[in-house]
């Protein structure tokens, strides 16, 4: 094993649990209390529209978020949004993407909207919140775990991981970034695991994938002939003989050292 290839979302970010299961008990908690349908339907929106509404060029995990959250309320709770008012482009914090976006973004001439306060501020907040507490736990067991592997990320994300990742203090972790919205190519496509593992100059199968999703990224390394290991607390959820069950990233070293 030469190098260890992680997702970001429910994997350095938690322990397991995907964002719509976290930010779905989230707006439960804040009172907001859609169906499960309705909300899967507003978030995936959200989700599949982000990078073409807005320009996420430089854009942090603070403003990602809020904007996640922002396009989720205007379907769900549109009187919880308050009304768009820009942000001056300069004020963008982060580093420019490294692509410059395909498609014609709505929003691009005025900048970003500013930040959520109310229900949605809250979901936001908690769940920035969230994500600190993993990265500040995951943080020492990666930085030990690069003495000995070349690290990258592989992740369906929007375009700006590795402006995420820079404003997190957690960039200069990684030799690869492999972001779908950079990349081309999502998650289960070999393609966006090949990407990492080519950055890092090593085959697939000196690679260890570890992801939370068994048809993501389990399936997608297995069909490459990768190793990897699923964040989860069942081991019944293994898709195979050969996968590792781990109930967080700092598991990984005792696997490994075993």
């Amino acid at each position: 094993m030469r190098a260890i290839l992680l997702d970001f979302g429910g994997t350095l970010d938690a322990d397991g649990t995907t964002w719509i299961d976290r930010f779905y008990s989230l707006y439960k908690d804040e009172g907001l209390r859609p169906s499960r349908e309705e909300f899967e339907d507003a978030f995936y929106a959200s989700d599949d529209n982000l990078a073409k509404r807005f320009p996420l060029a430089g854009v942090g995990l603070e403003q990602t978020l809020d904007l996640q959250v922002r396009c989720v309320l205007e379907v769900l709770a549109p009187d919880a949004v308050p009304a768009a008012k820009p942000a001056p482009p300069e004020e963008r914090r982060g580093r420019p993407r490294r692509e410059p976006p395909e498609e014609p973004q709505d929003e691009a001439a005025g900048g970003l909207p500013d930040g959520l306060d109310g229900l949605g501020g809250r979901v936001a907040a908690r769940f920035l919140a969230d994500c600190r507490r993993h990265f500040r736990r995951n943080r020492p067991v990666l930085e030990r775990l690069r003495r000995n592997y070349k690290l990258g990320i592989v992740s369906n994300f929007y375009g700006n991981l590795d402006s995420v990742l820079d404003g997190e203090g957690l960039l200069d972790l990684f030799d690869a970034i492999s972001d779908s919205g950079v990349v081309g190519a999502e998650k289960p496509d070999g393609k966006l695991f090949l990407h990492a593992a080519r950055s890092l100059g090593v085959e697939a199968a000196e690679c260890l994938m570890v992801g939370d999703s068994v048809r993501r990224d389990m399936r997608g390394a297995e069909g490459l002939g990768m190793p990897h290991a699923l964040i989860a607390t069942d081991p019944a959820l293994a898709c195979c003989p050969s996968c590792w069950v781990l109930p967080d990233v700092t598991h990984l070293e005792r696997r490994l050292a075993a």
